[in-house]
Order: C-alpha cells, then structure tokens, then sequence
C-alpha cells in the first residue's frame, strides 16, 4: 500500500443505494488504519453530519470549506458578503429551497418543502430555521436544492448570481457555492501539506461535477461507474458502482497488493 490519504466522496461513492456505508467497508477501514494510511470523507455534507455517521479524526466538509483534522477545525473557507446576499436575493425568484451554511450551523427559511426536509434530514445534522437568512455571518457554503433537474433549472441563475465564486452541480437537485479557489481539491491539497505528503500517495474516490479538483489533486483517481461523464474521463481508474460496493472493493485489492 503506497498510499498515505484516501479521500472518499461519499454519496454516490462510498454509501450504498440506501445512503448507508456498506458493512464490507469497516474491517478495510480498519486495515487502513492499521497500515497509518489517513482516510478522509471528503463530501458536501455538513461535519456534524460526517462525525455522526463516519468513526473518524480526519474529514474534508462542506465541500472543502470546513477540513477538520485531529480534534480541531484547521479550515474554514469563507464567502465574500456579497455573494451571500446575491445568492439569498436570486434564489428567492427560483423553484428552490437554499441552505446557508457556516461551520456548526446550517441555516434555511421556515416552510420549506417536505422534499427538501427529507434532504436536509441526511445532510445537514445541526440546522436551524432563521426568518431572515441576510442576518447569517461566517458563511462557508450556500447550497441550493430543486426537485427538478439542478445543472439544467437552478445552476445558470446561481452562477450569474455569483460569478466571482465557485458554483458546482454537486448532485441531480443540489448546486453549492464556495468561495473561488475553495473545493474539495484544494482542502485535499492543503491536508496533504499538512501531513507531509505528496501527490503520489493520495488516492481520491468520487462520482459527482464536485468532485472534479479531489480527483485532480489525486496521485490516482477511481471514478465510480455510476460517475458522470465529466468524472470519468478525467479519472485514471473506473470503479465498480457504489450500489456494489465498489469503494471497498478497490480497497480490498489495494491492500493486497
């Protein structure tokens, strides 16, 4: 095993059709471990989020806004203000609902659609209803949720909103925007720095637009066969489906090697 991080994606990546991690993952994790290799969540998802669901001291959050690492938050990545309030002020003409997130607290109007709590119910642990989402401070993220198809309904009026940040599909009905340069590729970078490692011994697992700059900060990069055309071809491997477990068994055969 030549690695030293492993960055997992994790909806649509390591977590099943059910949004669970399948139990064939926990004794490779422990073998992982055991080798000194770091393996890092590396997802959209909120870090309260992350912590509940994945035993762990290394997580890249918020898509690379917020890197906790070894019992602290040694990240966080914020958005201009006025990005903030063009955002809030288009998606209020949009069929969305949007999340204003900071580092402990996920912010979103009250009355939102029964859709988009059963969403937030998995991503977004620690949230909060706030009447005026203008009044939100230290904001990392802002992510938009629609019923309807994210890349092709909600993601242009988002990014003309935002044209000086970093806006992503970062799921069918989801598009996140960070602060330009923020990603889950340059938390994974400046980890790697952190610890001491290069390029060659990171290995990165995604399967969705936003995980394009964590595949390219990668020394070797698996997208998964359920990936998006984008992801699969800037890859260097193809890995079985998540709905096979295909994380876990790409791990399997790295560890006997």
């Amino acid at each position: 095993m030549e690695f030293r991080i492993i960055a997992l994606d994790m909806d649509g990546t390591l977590l099943d059709a059910a949004g669970q991690i399948p139990d064939s993952f926990w004794p490779v994790l422990e073998e992982l471990r055991s080798r000194g290799v770091a393996v890092a969540p590396a997802s959209g998802r909120q870090l309260a989020t992350l912590r509940a669901i994945f035993p762990g001291d290394t997580f890249i959050a918020e898509n690379g806004t917020c890197v906790f690492h070894e019992g602290e938050v040694v990240s966080t990545t914020l958005l201009d203000a006025a990005t903030v309030h063009s955002v809030i002020d288009a998606a209020a003409g949009l069929d969305m609902d949007l999340v204003v997130c900071t580092p402990t607290v996920a912010h979103h109007l009250p009355g939102i659609s029964a859709a988009t709590e059963a969403e937030l119910a998995k991503y977004y642990h620690s949230r909060q209803e706030t009447e005026d989402l203008h009044s939100v401070t230290d904001v990392i993220k802002l992510a938009g949720f629609t019923t309807g198809d994210a890349e092709r309904e909600i993601y242009p009026a988002l990014l003309d909103a935002a044209p000086d940040a970093n806006v992503v599909v970062s799921g069918a009905h989801w598009v996140d925007i960070m602060a330009a340069g923020a990603g889950k590729g340059r938390a994974l970078t400046a980890l790697a720095e952190a610890m001491g490692v290069g390029k060659h011994q990171i290995a990165a697992f995604g399967d969705y637009l936003n995980d394009l700059e964590l595949l390219q900060a990668a020394g070797t990069a698996w997208a998964m066969e359920n990936a998006h055309p984008d992801i699969k071809a800037i890859a260097h491997h193809i890995a079985p489906p998540n709905t096979e477990a295909g994380v876990v068994t790409v791990l399997r055969d790295l560890l006997r090697q």
